[in-house]
Order: structure tokens, then sequence, then C-alpha cells
């Protein structure tokens, strides 16, 4: 038996909300699904910067020498 041309066109018509809504279901799985994923944050390390003086260094290296002294 063979259709005519306008009852294919509407068959064809009609199914096709019909894969929408089965293309619609899927993608819904998969965004419930990547919506549990748990994201994972990463942190930088802080790195603090200690700047150094000449006179504070050399003030220290003369309280070392008079401990030093003192031992003797």
């Amino acid at each position: 038996m063979y259709y005519s041309e306008t009852k294919v066109v509407i068959g064809g018509l009609a199914h096709v909300p019909i894969l929408i809504f089965i293309v619609n279901f899927i993608k819904g799985k998969f965004e419930s699904i990547a919506s549990k994923v748990v994201e994972v944050k990463t942190e930088e390390l802080k790195v603090k910067v200690v700047e150094i003086k000449e006179e504070e260094v050399k003030a220290e290296e003369l309280n070392t020498n008079k401990f030093k002294e003192e031992a003797e």
C-alpha cells in the first residue's frame, strides 16, 4: 500500500515533537548528573616577603659576637 506525499509529510511533522521531547529528556539527565559534580577549588600559596635591612643584620652580628665573647 502506497502513501500519498501529504500523509508522509504530516506523519513526519507529527513525530518531530516526540523526537524533541526525547532529546530534551536525555539532555536533562546529563545536566542533572553534571550539577552533582563538585568543583574543586585550588588556592594559591601565600608567600610572605620579608625585607631585611643591612643595619639590622649588622646589629644582629654584633649581638651574636657579644654573646660569643661572653661565653668564652
